[in-house]
């Protein structure tokens, strides 16, 4: 089975492909040229940047740092359709755990309804939601997920720059 370049995700059928790499999608595609393109910026710069939004304000709350990327996960479930996904979400601990304990209130809800996927995941999800508000990022370091977060958005105000400029 092949994996996403970008998201590491198992692809079974399709994907997209790009300079001999397999994503899952066009999303994941789209992201990773924009880490190609915030490659451009130093390290240092990038390092000034994560630690920044590492200690600064929490963006959906306002609240205190630290501030990191946490992960909600959501299973949904009807008749023979399961929609699963992982939410991850730049904030502090508190929305975070407000979110992943949202993420297993919705799977415990609506997860169920599915044969046979619904049944298995929906226990997987909300274990995985409950396991993750126990064992959060290190509050003294900014996580490898907001570095690659804060890439992607530099990438994107590069290109975005370097359109208007174009125009």
């Amino acid at each position: 089975m092949a994996r996403c370049a970008q998201c590491g995700a198992t692809i079974l059928f399709g994907g997209v492909w790009e300079n001999n790499q397999r994503f899952c999608n066009d999303n994941c595609r789209e992201q990773s040229q924009l880490i190609d393109v915030a490659m451009q910026v130093s390290d240092e710069d990038i390092a000034e940047n994560v630690w920044s939004v590492h200690g600064g304000p929490c963006p959906n709350c306002g609240g205190p740092g630290p501030v990191d990327v946490h992960t909600s996960y959501l299973v949904i479930s009807i008749i023979v359709i399961t929609s699963s996904r992982s939410r991850p979400q730049v904030s502090c601990r508190s929305c975070g755990i407000k979110a992943k304990l949202g993420g297993a209130l919705l799977s415990g809800l609506f997860g169920w309804w599915s044969i046979p996927y619904g049944i298995i995941l929906t226990p997987f999800y909300i274990t995985r939601n409950l396991v993750s508000i126990f064992l959060p990022p290190d509050p003294t370091q900014p996580s490898a997920k907001l570095e690659q977060l804060v890439r992607l958005n530099i990438g994107k105000q590069i290109q975005e720059g370097a359109l208007q400029q174009d125009e």
